[in-house]
Protein backbone atom coordinates (compact mmCIF):
# COMPACT_ATOMS: atom_id res chain seq x y z
CA UNK A 1 0.00 0.00 0.00
CA UNK A 2 1.20 4.24 -0.89
CA UNK A 3 1.91 5.34 2.34
CA UNK A 4 0.38 9.13 1.00
CA UNK A 5 -2.68 6.93 0.61
CA UNK A 6 -1.91 5.84 4.32
CA UNK A 7 -1.47 9.38 5.52
CA UNK A 8 -4.73 10.48 3.71
CA UNK A 9 -6.48 7.62 5.23
CA UNK A 10 -4.98 9.04 9.13
CA UNK A 11 -6.30 12.72 7.46
CA UNK A 12 -9.51 11.22 7.18
CA UNK A 13 -9.74 9.30 10.43
CA UNK A 14 -8.83 12.57 12.55
CA UNK A 15 -10.98 14.71 10.59
CA UNK A 16 -14.26 12.47 11.01
CA UNK A 17 -13.26 12.38 14.78
CA UNK A 18 -15.12 14.41 17.16
CA UNK A 19 -13.80 17.78 18.51
CA UNK A 20 -14.44 18.62 21.78
CA UNK A 21 -15.63 22.45 21.50
CA UNK A 22 -12.69 25.03 23.18
CA UNK A 23 -10.26 22.78 23.31
CA UNK A 24 -7.64 20.85 20.50
CA UNK A 25 -9.19 17.55 22.04
CA UNK A 26 -10.10 15.01 19.10
CA UNK A 27 -11.98 11.47 19.50
CA UNK A 28 -11.01 9.06 16.81
CA UNK A 29 -11.89 5.63 16.58
CA UNK A 30 -9.16 3.71 18.20
CA UNK A 31 -8.93 0.54 16.26
CA UNK A 32 -9.16 2.06 13.04
CA UNK A 33 -6.35 4.72 14.02
CA UNK A 34 -4.18 1.41 15.31
CA UNK A 35 -4.69 -0.57 11.95
CA UNK A 36 -3.34 2.60 10.40
CA UNK A 37 -0.32 2.64 12.32
CA UNK A 38 0.06 -1.12 11.80
CA UNK A 39 -0.08 -0.35 8.22
CA UNK A 40 2.11 2.53 7.79
CA UNK A 41 4.80 0.29 9.93
CA UNK A 42 4.79 -1.99 7.34
CA UNK A 43 4.73 0.33 4.90
CA UNK A 44 7.31 2.27 5.47
CA UNK A 45 10.43 0.23 5.60
CA UNK A 46 9.18 -1.04 2.20
CA UNK A 47 8.83 2.71 0.72
CA UNK A 48 12.22 3.74 2.14
CA UNK A 49 13.85 0.59 0.35
CA UNK A 50 12.47 1.42 -2.95
CA UNK A 51 14.12 4.87 -1.98
CA UNK A 52 17.16 3.52 -1.08
CA UNK A 53 17.20 1.57 -4.60
CA UNK A 54 16.11 4.66 -6.41
CA UNK A 55 19.32 6.44 -4.79
CA UNK A 56 21.57 3.39 -5.78
CA UNK A 57 20.32 3.56 -9.10
CA UNK A 58 21.00 6.92 -9.71
CA UNK A 59 24.23 6.82 -8.39
CA UNK A 60 25.55 4.05 -10.63
CA UNK A 61 23.41 5.66 -13.67
CA UNK A 62 25.05 9.24 -12.75
CA UNK A 63 28.80 7.56 -12.56
CA UNK A 64 28.50 5.62 -15.63
CA UNK A 65 27.85 9.46 -17.47
CA UNK A 66 30.58 10.80 -15.50
CA UNK A 67 32.62 7.81 -17.36
CA UNK A 68 30.94 7.91 -20.09
CA UNK A 69 31.85 11.70 -20.18
CA UNK A 70 35.24 11.53 -19.61
CA UNK A 71 35.94 9.69 -22.03
CA UNK A 72 34.29 11.48 -24.83
CA UNK A 73 36.09 14.50 -23.93
CA UNK A 74 39.61 12.65 -23.90
CA UNK A 75 38.70 11.29 -27.65
CA UNK A 76 37.36 14.87 -28.28
CA UNK A 77 41.03 16.39 -27.18
CA UNK A 78 42.81 13.51 -29.27
CA UNK A 79 40.95 14.21 -31.93
CA UNK A 80 41.36 17.89 -31.49
CA UNK A 81 45.40 17.57 -31.32
CA UNK A 82 45.41 14.84 -34.09
CA UNK A 83 44.04 17.72 -36.41
CA UNK A 84 46.35 20.29 -34.85
CA UNK A 85 49.14 18.35 -36.03
CA UNK A 86 47.58 17.89 -39.58
CA UNK A 87 46.75 21.36 -39.88
CA UNK A 88 48.75 23.62 -42.84
CA UNK A 89 49.42 26.29 -40.39
CA UNK A 90 51.17 24.28 -37.83
CA UNK A 91 53.42 23.09 -40.58
CA UNK A 92 54.10 26.41 -41.90
CA UNK A 93 54.86 27.24 -38.43
CA UNK A 94 57.07 24.56 -37.77
CA UNK A 95 58.84 24.87 -40.97
CA UNK A 96 59.24 29.04 -39.89
CA UNK A 97 60.29 28.02 -36.64
CA UNK A 98 63.52 25.75 -38.20
CA UNK A 99 64.57 28.59 -41.00
CA UNK A 100 65.00 30.94 -37.83
CA UNK A 101 66.89 28.42 -35.37
CA UNK A 102 69.32 27.92 -38.58
CA UNK A 103 69.32 31.63 -39.25
CA UNK A 104 70.40 32.33 -35.43
CA UNK A 105 72.93 28.95 -36.04
CA UNK A 106 74.81 30.84 -38.83
CA UNK A 107 74.77 34.35 -37.26
CA UNK A 108 75.95 32.92 -33.88
CA UNK A 109 78.83 30.72 -35.98
CA UNK A 110 79.56 34.62 -37.76
CA UNK A 111 79.60 35.86 -34.48
CA UNK A 112 82.27 33.74 -32.63
CA UNK A 113 84.00 34.18 -36.07
CA UNK A 114 84.11 37.84 -35.79
CA UNK A 115 84.86 37.71 -32.34
CA UNK A 116 87.84 35.03 -32.97
CA UNK A 117 89.04 37.61 -35.10
CA UNK A 118 89.08 40.49 -33.05
CA UNK A 119 90.85 38.53 -29.97
CA UNK A 120 93.76 37.37 -32.55
CA UNK A 121 94.30 40.98 -33.98
CA UNK A 122 94.33 42.32 -30.55
CA UNK A 123 96.81 39.41 -29.02
CA UNK A 124 98.80 39.89 -32.17
CA UNK A 125 98.90 43.86 -31.96
CA UNK A 126 99.78 43.24 -27.87
CA UNK A 127 103.08 40.46 -29.21
CA UNK A 128 104.03 43.48 -30.83
CA UNK A 129 103.94 46.05 -28.32
CA UNK A 130 105.48 43.44 -25.71
CA UNK A 131 108.08 42.38 -28.49
CA UNK A 132 109.06 46.52 -28.84
CA UNK A 133 108.93 47.37 -25.29
CA UNK A 134 111.07 44.38 -24.36
CA UNK A 135 113.78 45.13 -27.34
CA UNK A 136 113.70 48.82 -25.56
CA UNK A 137 114.47 47.03 -21.85
CA UNK A 138 117.16 44.92 -23.51
CA UNK A 139 118.68 47.77 -25.52
CA UNK A 140 118.63 50.09 -22.19
CA UNK A 141 119.96 47.50 -20.34
CA UNK A 142 122.67 46.86 -22.91
CA UNK A 143 123.68 50.49 -22.78
CA UNK A 144 124.27 51.24 -18.94
CA UNK A 145 126.30 48.14 -19.01
CA UNK A 146 128.33 49.26 -22.13
CA UNK A 147 128.36 52.15 -20.23
CA UNK A 148 129.52 50.75 -16.83
CA UNK A 149 131.80 48.64 -19.26
CA UNK A 150 130.90 45.34 -18.93
CA UNK A 151 129.94 43.02 -21.15
CA UNK A 152 126.53 42.90 -22.24
CA UNK A 153 124.25 39.82 -21.01
CA UNK A 154 122.95 37.34 -23.55
CA UNK A 155 119.15 37.58 -23.82
CA UNK A 156 116.54 34.86 -25.23
CA UNK A 157 115.10 35.78 -28.62
CA UNK A 158 111.86 34.06 -27.46
CA UNK A 159 111.45 32.33 -30.58
CA UNK A 160 111.89 28.55 -31.29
Amino acid sequence: MDILHLVDRLEELFNSGRHFPFTNDTIVNEDRFLELIDQLRVTIPEEVKKAQQVLAQRDRVLAQAQEESQRTVELGRQRIEALVQQDAITTAAQARAEQILAQARQETEGMRRDADDYVLESLSKLEAEITHLLSQVRNGIAKINSERGGTPPEFPTGKS
